[in-house]
């Protein structure tokens, strides 16, 4: 199979709903990340009860738990498998010799991957160079069955990490304690100097990393399926597709049910079968149960938009997200830039103090500026900033930017 087109995609032949979705998944991600950048997530429970929010605090953070964290990430992962899997189909057509399409791909990898080590330097938290480098699985598992394609990606997306997190557990070197490297990210993300915050920050990312090195085995599920969904053809014309659509809807209430029966016991509402006996081998399938309740949320939020999209009463509001999605790789480092910006002590220093509404109000604020320049900036360009300087480097040569 062919690799990558010799043309970038012309913004006429975009899928609208696809576009639409990544604006979607966008919101989501900024809603999860925002944990992170307002430094709620490094609070201690003394620090979480000392906010002036504490008492709503106690409601959303597992509300945020339960709907939000991780799920986001995991629809943006499938879909950025989605677009490796176009990328592959739209290559059928093209006249270059299989090895030029070839080096052609590999340099879009390299230069995302760039981006992504950039975007690591100033935030720990960058998922664009998992993204890059396992890309290259792409190749290799190209002969796959659709269907195939699917089933490793789930086993991935599930198994692995769990299991890799129980055996570092057991047979890891020592690192720092949570508490320790929570209470340094604090320190150094709230420090007003340069410096010490990007030291801060490369520390905290090597800790984590360490911490969760099997994630990039639930990455790569992620993009696998999306490149199943991709080649299998259902998101190009879902009316064609209603069979898939309806069971793939079922994800959403069997995700939900799974994940409000986790976020119970991890909240003490429910007892833990991790607290017993065999409490790491309980441990381990606790872990999986949660890495399945994310995939079938991701899942059901995809297949619950695209039902809605199909509606015209829908559509006409949900069509406000697509150019938000075209810009994906711009939006997506714009809301670094503004996450530290407004509570970084190198910009405004906010920081957690108002709490999980603070946060929400900040949410707000951010994706309705990033809806609003999405459209004036597509309305005089072709492509978003990031995504034309990465198409001209990946093409060797400067893209149109105007319309």
């Amino acid at each position: 199979m062919a690799i990558i087109p010799f043309q970038p995609t012309d913004p006429a032949q975009r899928l609208e709903l696809l576009d639409a979705l990544r604006g979607f998944a966008l919101a989501g991600v900024l809603l999860s990340n925002l944990l992170v950048f307002t430094q709620f997530a490094y609070l201690d429970d003394a620090g979480r009860a000392a906010l002036p929010s504490a008492g709503l605090d106690r409601v959303l953070e597992p509300a945020l738990n339960l709907l939000v964290t991780g799920k986001f990430l995991t629809l943006f992962s499938l879909l950025f498998g989605v677009g490796f899997a176009l990328q592959m189909q739209r290559a059928d057509d093209d006249a270059d010799p299989t090895s030029r399409r070839r080096r052609r791909y590999l340099r879009r990898l390299a230069v995302l991957l760039v981006i992504g080590l950039a975007h690591a330097w100033l935030w720990w938290g960058d998922i664009l160079r998992y993204y890059a480098l396992l890309g290259l699985l792409l190749l290799p598992l190209q002969r796959l069955s659709t269907r195939a394609l699917a089933v490793l990606g789930a086993v991935l997306a599930v198994v692995p990490h769990p299991l890799f997190a129980q055996l570092f557990a057991a047979a890891g070197p020592a690192l720092a304690s949570q508490e320790q490297a929570h209470a340094a990210a604090l320190a150094a993300f709230g420090d007003t100097r340069w410096p010490p915050m990007l030291h801060g920050n490369r520390v905290f990312g090597q800790w984590w990393m360490a911490k969760h090195w099997g994630l990039a085995c639930t990455v790569a599920g992620c993009l696998l399926v999306g490149a199943a969904l991709g080649r299998s053809g259902v998101l190009r014309d879902p009316a064609a597709h209603p069979r898939f659509w309806r069971r793939l809807r079922l994800a959403l209430p069997l995700g939900l049910l799974l994940a409000v029966g986790l976020t119970l016991s991890a909240y003490g509402r429910l007892p833990s079968p991790a607290a017993g006996a065999d409490g790491g081998i309980a441990r381990m399938g606790l872990r999986m149960l949660h890495d399945a309740a994310t995939m079938l949320l991701g899942l059901g939020y995809l297949a619950g938009f695209a039902w809605l999209f199909g509606r015209a009463r829908w559509r006409r509001g949900l069509q406000w997200l697509a150019p938000v999605g075209r810009m994906a790789l711009s939006n997506y480092l714009l809301q670094t830039l503004a996450g530290i910006a407004l509570f970084y002590g190198v910009g405004l220093g906010w920081g957690p103090r108002w709490g999980l509404p603070g946060l929400l109000a900040a949410w707000a604020a951010v994706f309705a500026a990033q809806v609003a320049l999405s459209h004036a900036w597509l309305a005089r360009f072709r492509f978003g900033p990031a995504e034309w300087a990465w198409r001209s480097v990946t093409y060797g040569r400067r893209q149109p930017l105007r319309r």
